[in-house]
């Protein structure tokens, strides 16, 4: 594990936060809410679990292993689901959540 592979990681960890909030933020919006509630919880959860693993791992965690696997799934989860909807909101999320995901499997492992 890299210093730059732990950058990378921590970028792309507050690049998701950003996304799944913007996105939940704009499903609250979206003309047929009951369709997108999965979609916004999932947003939240994954926005936390992101947030949280970047903490972690600017602080040199012992648990950052930990972290990024469940970000890790936490960001796959919420890809799918974003994934589903057409939405340019969902859509931008998803792609965050994706590049999240493979950079904490990295480290993960």
């Amino acid at each position: 594990m890299t210093e730059a592979m732990i950058r990378e990681c921590i970028e792309a960890c507050l690049a998701c936060v950003a996304a799944c909030e913007e996105c939940a933020a704009a499903c609250l919006s979206e003309p047929e809410i009951d369709m997108m509630r999965g979609c916004i919880r999932l947003d939240r959860d994954c926005a936390d679990v992101c947030a949280l693993t970047a903490r972690l791992l600017m602080r040199g965690s012992d648990l950052h292993a930990q972290a990024c696997a469940l970000c890790a799934s936490a960001c796959e989860a919420c890809a799918a689901e974003c994934g589903q909807h057409h939405h340019d909101h969902c859509q931008r999320c998803a792609e965050a959540c994706r590049r999240c995901e493979e950079a904490c499997r990295k480290l993960a492992a």
